[in-house]
């Protein structure tokens, strides 16, 4: 049975918190955001009735993401905002209208605990997870909003999907606004290292544009998600490789940009 507190006082701390905020200096220029950071399901959830398999899969958070995220933030001078439940419980790049925020059914994965929910059983889904995570980043950005002029979103994807095999390795995605992601591929390293798409594997027709739009565009702020292979980030070496990668690739657009008075 669920109640209006979807995480328990005990579990306030740790990862029984809905959002992470790892600071960075005082005048930071770039947030990195990882919604999908953490596969961890408040105890009184029961598990949402899935076995071992499904809560360690993709389905249930996206591997490899936070070390990266975090490990990129460092490297640019970052705040760093990180969800700390998992995406079967509430889904933070959705917004609470949205039917996939507590998805049914992902990948292969039947979710019993997310079945029939009352409308005051999903309301305590988005009070509990959503909006608390909506809020601590909506804090960085206005405590940020003289400094900030980039939004990166972090997440990663499984190299086989219902079956199919994905060849893409990196996926540079956007919302309503292309720039950025568009400028990064016209500033991409001369010898990539990845093989890197926009829009793959999945575009803001899949819904995943949520945070980009509400608080990128709606900011101001340049912005872009990365979806890495997430079997190219299972080790530290792998995590640090692809942090670099991306940081230094990131920092050489935007020099590019403001070198040639580009603006979105």
């Amino acid at each position: 049975m669920e109640s209006a507190q979807i995480i328990s006082a005990s579990e306030q701390t740790g990862f029984g918190q809905a959002v992470h905020i790892t600071p960075a200096g005082p005048d930071p220029s770039v947030i990195v955001v990882c919604e999908h950071a953490s596969n961890h399901i408040p105890k009184q959830l029961d598990d949402l009735g899935l076995g071992r398999d499904a809560l360690v899969s993709h389905a249930a958070w996206d591997p490899g993401a936070l070390d990266v995220a975090r490990l990129l933030a460092q490297k640019v001078g970052a705040v760093l905002v990180s969800g700390a439940i998992s995406r079967l419980v509430y889904d933070c790049n959705r917004p609470p209208d949205a039917v996939s925020a507590v998805p049914e059914r992902v990948e292969i994965y039947d979710i019993p605990g997310n079945m029939a929910l009352s409308p005051q059983a999903r309301a305590e889904r988005i009070a509990g997870v959503y909006q608390p995570f909506a809020d601590g980043l909506n804090r960085q950005l206005e405590d940020h909003a003289d400094s900030l002029e980039l939004l990166v979103t972090i997440h990663s994807f499984t190299p086989v999907f219902l079956g199919q095999r994905r060849q893409v390795e990196l996926g540079l995605l956007h919302g309503r606004d292309s720039f950025f992601c568009e400028a990064m591929m016209a500033h991409r390293p001369a010898e990539p290292v990845y093989d890197t798409r926009i829009n793959e594997p999945y575009s803001a027709a899949d819904g995943v544009a949520h945070t980009l739009d509400l608080h990128g565009c709606d900011n101001g702020l340049w912005n872009v998600m990365i979806e890495i292979r997430n079997d190219l980030i299972q080790t530290a070496e792998q995590q640090a490789r692809m942090a670099a990668y991306l940081a230094e690739w990131i920092t050489a657009t935007r020099h590019a940009l403001r070198t040639s008075g580009s603006a979105s």
